[in-house]
């Protein structure tokens, strides 16, 4: 699974069908692959996560009452976390300070 965070903060009107739609578009994905897609809004105490369960589509949002989450710069694609750097996002701490888990390759052939 990965975890796909939309750097263009989007419109907050969006339902479950434009955001899935936002997915395809916009970041070249499948929105029924199983990911999870976080999108930011322009206010930046809001996210909305976009996620296909296998049974139907889940929309969550979370809005912090009194600070703004930390999000990536804005520009064109997507930044992808860790499930460790998911979960400081969205419990509003800085998550950048997470480092991302590195995957090693084997270094000989058996």
């Amino acid at each position: 699974m990965k975890i796909v965070v939309a750097s263009q903060p989007v419109d907050f009107r969006k339902g479950i069908n434009s955001l899935a739609a936002l997915v395809s578009q916009a970041l070249n994905a499948n929105p029924y692959c199983g990911d999870v897609f976080i999108f930011r809004s322009k206010r930046m105490d809001r996210l909305k996560l976009l996620a296909w369960d296998g049974t139907g589509m889940v929309l969550m949002t979370k809005w912090l009452e009194e600070s703004r989450f930390i999000w990536p710069p804005i520009r064109d694609g997507a930044v992808h976390l860790s499930a460790t750097q998911m979960a400081m996002l969205v419990d509003g701490l800085d998550w950048t300070r997470a480092p991302p888990n590195v995957v090693k390759q084997p270094t000989g052939v058996m």
